[in-house]
Protein backbone atom coordinates (compact mmCIF):
# COMPACT_ATOMS: atom_id res chain seq x y z
CA UNK A 1 0.00 0.00 0.00
CA UNK A 2 1.59 3.32 -1.34
CA UNK A 3 0.79 6.56 1.89
CA UNK A 4 0.83 10.28 0.79
CA UNK A 5 -0.30 13.04 3.15
CA UNK A 6 -2.58 14.86 1.52
CA UNK A 7 -2.16 19.02 2.34
CA UNK A 8 -6.24 19.33 3.39
CA UNK A 9 -4.93 21.24 6.88
CA UNK A 10 -5.83 19.52 9.87
CA UNK A 11 -8.97 16.85 10.58
CA UNK A 12 -10.15 16.42 13.57
CA UNK A 13 -11.38 12.65 13.97
CA UNK A 14 -14.55 13.62 14.70
CA UNK A 15 -14.18 15.29 11.19
CA UNK A 16 -12.52 12.45 9.43
CA UNK A 17 -14.73 9.53 10.77
CA UNK A 18 -17.87 11.74 9.08
CA UNK A 19 -16.32 12.70 5.92
CA UNK A 20 -14.26 9.71 5.45
CA UNK A 21 -15.84 6.30 7.16
CA UNK A 22 -16.66 4.46 4.27
CA UNK A 23 -13.88 5.80 1.89
CA UNK A 24 -11.00 3.00 2.14
CA UNK A 25 -8.63 5.11 0.33
CA UNK A 26 -7.75 7.29 3.75
CA UNK A 27 -7.22 7.22 7.00
CA UNK A 28 -5.91 9.83 9.35
CA UNK A 29 -2.77 10.23 11.54
CA UNK A 30 -2.04 13.21 13.95
CA UNK A 31 -5.01 15.57 12.24
CA UNK A 32 -3.28 14.53 8.48
CA UNK A 33 -5.21 12.59 6.17
CA UNK A 34 -3.08 9.91 4.48
CA UNK A 35 -4.04 8.27 1.27
CA UNK A 36 -3.66 4.65 1.03
CA UNK A 37 -3.10 3.84 -2.39
CA UNK A 38 -3.52 0.11 -2.60
CA UNK A 39 -0.94 -2.46 -4.98
CA UNK A 40 -2.79 -5.39 -6.26
CA UNK A 41 0.00 -7.53 -4.67
CA UNK A 42 -1.25 -5.58 -1.34
CA UNK A 43 -4.39 -7.11 -1.56
CA UNK A 44 -3.44 -10.65 -2.53
CA UNK A 45 -1.26 -10.87 0.87
CA UNK A 46 -4.10 -8.83 2.87
CA UNK A 47 -6.59 -11.09 1.61
CA UNK A 48 -4.80 -14.40 2.06
CA UNK A 49 -3.71 -13.30 5.72
CA UNK A 50 -7.38 -12.65 5.94
CA UNK A 51 -8.89 -15.96 4.96
CA UNK A 52 -6.11 -17.77 6.75
CA UNK A 53 -7.15 -16.09 9.99
CA UNK A 54 -10.85 -16.67 8.97
CA UNK A 55 -10.60 -20.51 9.11
CA UNK A 56 -8.24 -20.68 12.26
CA UNK A 57 -11.66 -18.28 14.05
CA UNK A 58 -14.48 -20.84 12.26
CA UNK A 59 -12.29 -23.68 13.59
CA UNK A 60 -12.07 -22.67 16.76
CA UNK A 61 -15.29 -21.79 17.33
CA UNK A 62 -14.32 -18.45 19.02
CA UNK A 63 -17.26 -15.16 18.94
CA UNK A 64 -14.90 -13.51 17.48
CA UNK A 65 -15.14 -11.53 13.56
CA UNK A 66 -13.01 -9.97 10.60
CA UNK A 67 -15.35 -7.06 9.66
CA UNK A 68 -15.31 -6.25 6.34
CA UNK A 69 -14.40 -2.23 7.13
CA UNK A 70 -13.07 -0.88 10.16
CA UNK A 71 -11.74 2.30 11.95
CA UNK A 72 -9.37 1.92 14.88
CA UNK A 73 -10.07 5.64 16.47
CA UNK A 74 -7.92 5.84 19.95
CA UNK A 75 -10.22 8.38 22.79
CA UNK A 76 -8.62 11.62 22.85
CA UNK A 77 -6.07 11.40 20.19
CA UNK A 78 -6.79 12.86 16.51
CA UNK A 79 -6.07 9.41 14.42
CA UNK A 80 -7.73 7.26 13.23
CA UNK A 81 -6.36 3.58 11.79
CA UNK A 82 -7.71 2.02 8.68
CA UNK A 83 -5.99 -1.63 9.55
CA UNK A 84 -5.70 -4.06 6.88
CA UNK A 85 -7.19 -6.92 8.99
CA UNK A 86 -8.67 -6.53 12.22
CA UNK A 87 -9.77 -9.84 14.28
CA UNK A 88 -13.00 -8.32 16.77
CA UNK A 89 -14.51 -10.07 19.85
CA UNK A 90 -17.70 -9.79 19.12
CA UNK A 91 -18.23 -10.08 23.27
CA UNK A 92 -16.63 -6.75 24.22
CA UNK A 93 -18.14 -4.42 21.72
CA UNK A 94 -21.14 -3.61 23.89
CA UNK A 95 -18.67 -1.52 25.57
CA UNK A 96 -18.30 0.41 22.74
CA UNK A 97 -19.37 3.50 22.25
CA UNK A 98 -19.72 4.21 18.76
CA UNK A 99 -19.88 0.53 17.72
CA UNK A 100 -24.22 0.31 17.17
CA UNK A 101 -23.86 3.20 14.52
CA UNK A 102 -20.70 3.56 13.14
CA UNK A 103 -18.26 0.74 12.40
CA UNK A 104 -15.12 2.79 14.64
CA UNK A 105 -13.63 1.25 17.89
CA UNK A 106 -12.09 2.74 20.03
CA UNK A 107 -11.13 0.30 23.49
CA UNK A 108 -8.08 -2.00 22.76
CA UNK A 109 -9.96 -4.38 24.63
CA UNK A 110 -12.34 -4.97 21.37
CA UNK A 111 -8.98 -5.98 19.37
CA UNK A 112 -7.65 -9.61 19.25
CA UNK A 113 -5.54 -9.12 16.46
CA UNK A 114 -4.40 -6.33 13.60
CA UNK A 115 -2.92 -7.14 10.55
CA UNK A 116 -0.61 -4.11 8.65
CA UNK A 117 0.31 -5.54 5.23
CA UNK A 118 3.30 -3.18 4.18
CA UNK A 119 4.27 -1.10 1.29
CA UNK A 120 6.31 2.30 0.83
CA UNK A 121 4.23 3.21 4.30
CA UNK A 122 6.26 1.44 6.53
CA UNK A 123 7.25 3.94 8.60
CA UNK A 124 3.64 4.47 10.49
CA UNK A 125 3.21 0.67 10.15
CA UNK A 126 6.73 0.02 12.27
CA UNK A 127 6.86 3.00 14.28
CA UNK A 128 3.90 4.97 14.93
CA UNK A 129 1.06 1.96 14.75
CA UNK A 130 3.24 -0.07 17.15
CA UNK A 131 3.17 2.95 19.79
CA UNK A 132 -0.40 3.23 18.90
CA UNK A 133 -2.05 0.04 19.55
CA UNK A 134 0.53 -0.90 21.97
CA UNK A 135 -1.09 2.44 24.24
CA UNK A 136 -4.70 0.82 23.48
CA UNK A 137 -3.81 -2.74 24.80
CA UNK A 138 -4.21 -4.52 21.46
CA UNK A 139 -2.36 -7.84 22.45
CA UNK A 140 -1.16 -8.82 19.11
CA UNK A 141 -0.14 -6.76 15.97
CA UNK A 142 1.81 -8.78 12.86
CA UNK A 143 3.15 -6.05 10.54
CA UNK A 144 3.47 -8.19 7.32
CA UNK A 145 6.42 -6.79 4.94
CA UNK A 146 6.67 -9.15 1.86
CA UNK A 147 8.46 -6.54 -0.09
CA UNK A 148 11.36 -6.28 2.69
CA UNK A 149 10.76 -2.11 2.56
CA UNK A 150 11.24 -1.87 6.75
CA UNK A 151 13.86 0.37 7.52
CA UNK A 152 16.77 -1.53 8.76
CA UNK A 153 16.75 -0.72 12.50
CA UNK A 154 13.48 -2.73 12.48
CA UNK A 155 14.23 -5.53 9.62
CA UNK A 156 17.75 -5.94 9.90
CA UNK A 157 20.46 -5.22 7.01
CA UNK A 158 19.53 -7.82 4.80
CA UNK A 159 16.10 -6.02 3.54
CA UNK A 160 14.54 -9.22 3.42
CA UNK A 161 10.77 -10.10 3.63
CA UNK A 162 9.61 -10.69 7.14
CA UNK A 163 7.01 -10.85 9.22
CA UNK A 164 7.08 -9.17 12.82
CA UNK A 165 4.71 -10.12 15.32
CA UNK A 166 4.58 -8.21 18.23
CA UNK A 167 2.56 -9.62 21.73
CA UNK A 168 1.64 -7.78 24.63
CA UNK A 169 3.56 -8.59 27.49
CA UNK A 170 3.09 -6.22 30.86
CA UNK A 171 1.81 -3.83 28.72
CA UNK A 172 4.91 -3.77 26.29
CA UNK A 173 4.74 -4.77 22.82
CA UNK A 174 7.33 -7.89 22.20
CA UNK A 175 8.04 -8.54 19.01
CA UNK A 176 9.71 -11.64 17.18
CA UNK A 177 10.35 -11.92 13.02
CA UNK A 178 9.55 -15.03 11.08
CA UNK A 179 11.24 -15.44 7.63
CA UNK A 180 10.84 -18.30 5.13
CA UNK A 181 9.51 -22.10 6.42
CA UNK A 182 9.28 -20.93 9.99
CA UNK A 183 5.76 -21.16 11.64
CA UNK A 184 4.36 -18.03 12.72
CA UNK A 185 4.14 -18.27 16.81
CA UNK A 186 0.80 -16.42 17.97
CA UNK A 187 -0.77 -16.05 21.04
CA UNK A 188 -4.12 -15.75 19.49
CA UNK A 189 -3.97 -18.73 17.38
CA UNK A 190 -1.13 -20.97 19.29
CA UNK A 191 -1.91 -23.79 16.88
CA UNK A 192 -2.12 -21.67 13.68
CA UNK A 193 -0.16 -23.68 11.26
CA UNK A 194 1.21 -20.78 8.97
CA UNK A 195 4.64 -19.38 7.80
CA UNK A 196 6.04 -16.33 6.30
CA UNK A 197 6.79 -18.23 3.04
CA UNK A 198 2.86 -19.63 2.30
CA UNK A 199 1.80 -15.51 3.14
CA UNK A 200 4.23 -13.97 0.79
CA UNK A 201 3.90 -16.31 -2.49
CA UNK A 202 0.21 -14.24 -2.44
CA UNK A 203 2.82 -11.23 -3.49
CA UNK A 204 4.58 -12.35 -6.06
Amino acid sequence: MVSATINTGNISSEAFVAGYLNDVRYELIDEQLINLKSTGLHEQVAGLINRKLNVAIDLLNLPWFIPMKCLIKPLGQNSAFRPDVVILNQTALANEPLWKTEPVITLGKSVKLVVEVVSTNWQNNYARKVEDYEALGIGEYWIADYLGLGGKRYIGLSKQPVITIYQLVDGIYQGQQFRGTKRLISQTFPDINLTAEKIFVAGR
